[in-house]
């Protein structure tokens, strides 16, 4: 099979041909049809992720494909039967194994980048909205970085779930998607002060954070009393140092959300909350946006929109092109 992998950390991938994996006790290898490209992803590429998979690998933990091997014990799935999976690494390839616990029946409606970009960037913005910060009707809940991966899907969850939208990102062009995902009110980054927006709509509720750095700082700032905090990445490179004073004289919980964790320590919360978001993709509730699909043989132009900031949503690579 062909698969794209990087053989020196930091490098460029090479096409190499290598035998298709086969799945051990537990497993299934999947023939993939797309994989979707995350932030973490370019972290594992560098080095400097919590998982370092040996070299070399292929990236790409996120994917969507068709059972064609089971392994020993596997008895839920069936040979075609079409899935998303996490798998860590691998996804940049023609095949790739996943755990059998791990994947999740793709709804007949959803095609292949689709289900390739829908996991991580729903699971975590409605496990972090939800089933961590507990956001209630009528609060208001203020999105950093709106426009990537997982800050439209947070507009999009935080929309349904009855609250006020504010959407932070840079440039007219990026707010406008955040605009046409549901955003309330939109705050441009590169010329406004979140702190002064904050506080001029009235204070945030909720603030949903996978940038870090001053812009927590200033989201701090414009929190209300009994205010939540959700730290759930770091793409600014700067983790923020926090000011306990604040916390306690406004009562502000700071709330932390590795999404990822809780297949290992209470897998129950992932798949209760991806069935939420598959029947609310079939209803019509969810529309997930992928800003770019490339063949498998692009994949290193995948990995630079992403590490320049230059993709809105998703970015897929089709496996089978």
């Amino acid at each position: 099979m062909r698969a794209m992998r990087l053989h020196v950390l930091g490098e460029s991938l090479s096409l190499d041909n290598i035998p298709a994996p086969e799945p051990g006790p537990g497993q299934v290898r999947l023939k993939l049809e797309a994989c979707g490209f995350n932030f973490g992803d370019t972290l594992t590429i560098h080095g400097k992720y919590q998982e370092k998979p040996p070299l070399p690998f292929s990236p790409g933990a996120e994917v969507c494909g068709a059972v064609e091997a089971l392994g020993e014990g596997v008895t839920h799935l069936k040979l075609g039967q079409r899935v998303a999976a996490l798998i860590g690494n691998g996804g940049f390839a023609e095949a790739a194994l996943a755990d059998a616990a791990s994947c999740v029946p793709v709804p007949d409606a959803m095609d292949g980048p689709t289900a390739a970009a829908f996991l991580i960037a729903y699971g975590t913005s409605h496990v972090a909205l939800d089933y961590r910060a507990k956001l209630q009707p009528g609060e208001r809940l203020m999105v950093l970085g709106a426009a990537g991966g997982v800050g439209l899907t947070a507009i999009e969850i935080g929309k349904l779930m009855g609250a006020e939208v504010i959407a932070c990102a840079r440039g007219a062009d990026r707010l406008e998607i955040c605009k046409k995902m549901g955003a309330d009110h939109l705050i441009d980054t590169s010329v406004e002060d979140i702190k002064v927006r904050g506080k001029a709509l009235g204070g945030v509720d909720v603030v949903y954070d996978p940038v870090g750095g001053d812009q927590f700082r200033a989201a701090l700032s414009a929190c209300r009393p009994e205010a939540r905090m959700i730290p759930l990445g770091f793409a600014s490179g700067d983790i923020p140092q926090i000011p306990a004073n604040l916390l306690l004289v406004k009562n502000i919980d700071v709330i932390g959300l590795y999404w990822g964790a809780y297949r290992k320590f209470k897998p129950k919360v992932i798949t209760d909350s991806i069935a939420t978001l598959f029947q609310w993709f079939v209803d019509g509730k969810l529309h997930p946006h992928v800003s770019h699909i490339l063949p498998l043989e692009q994949s290193g132009a995948a990995i630079a929109l992403l590490a320049e900031r230059k993709a809105t949503g998703k970015v897929v690579v089709d496996c089978t092109a």
